[in-house]
């Protein structure tokens, strides 16, 4: 008997984001974000997928792909972004990418299955991120509305009024998605520079913005 797990991705997730900058900090922040659970090896079995398309939402157990902390090394306390970044928690108290085993949890929508992958909605993941795991979501067992949730006091709200030119080369889809994703405010808690020009990944083009008094403005893409 060994104490290791050792586990490999069975699917992969493709969706607009390519870097961790803007990723909303967890699932269903914004619905708008759509993406794909490709399956691979020797996982692309139609069968493994048969009643799936019952569930209206999934868990993915996926890896923080994104992270590259020292090996062996770990920090029992970390500083949450929905605290400023200013107060320590246990690492066991919050979802920190940080941690141990570098594992993350995402409950989505499941909007499709089509051939061996997955259409879903509402994912805080990167494109690239490696799905160790998918079960369903059952509400009955899942869900516990009235549960207390420590430091965490209801879902984070829309911060900043977003403006995105009309003459920016982007499609509908794509400006909803920005707007829910952007008005969260993406920054670092410790920065809010009003001269700063930001930039993150998005559907294969690089957003830059800026931030001035509560308005979020989209001042040029980059392709």
């Amino acid at each position: 008997m060994t104490d290791e797990l050792h586990i490999k991705p069975v699917a992969y997730y493709k969706g607009p984001f390519g870097s961790k900058f803007g990723i909303p900090r967890q699932s269903a922040l914004a619905n708008a974000i759509k993406g794909r659970i490709v399956f691979t090896e020797p996982y692309r079995v139609q069968e493994a997928l048969r009643g799936l398309e019952g569930f209206e939402r999934i868990w993915l157990i996926w890896g923080f792909s994104g992270n590259k902390p020292a090996k062996g090394e770990w920090q029992p306390t970390v500083r949450p972004p929905r605290m400023g970044g200013n107060t320590a928690m246990g690492v066991w108290a919050t979802r920190s990418p940080f941690r141990p085993n570098p594992l993350g949890l995402s409950c989505v929508e499941l909007l499709a299955v089509e051939g061996m992958e997955l259409l879903v909605q509402g994912a805080d993941l990167m494109d690239g991120t490696p799905i160790y795991d998918i079960k369903p979501y059952i509400p009955y067992a899942d869900a516990w509305p009235q549960a207390r949730s420590g430091f965490v006091s209801g879902a984070p709200e829309a911060t900043l009024q977003v403006v995105i030119p009309e003459d920016l080369p982007l499609d509908a889809t794509q400006r909803e998605a920005l707007a829910q994703v952007l008005a969260l405010d993406p920054r670092p808690a410790y920065q809010d520079s009003p001269d700063k020009v930001y930039g993150m990944v998005f559907d294969k083009m690089d957003i830059r913005f800026t931030v001035k008094d509560g308005v979020l403005t989209i001042i040029g893409i980059v392709k």
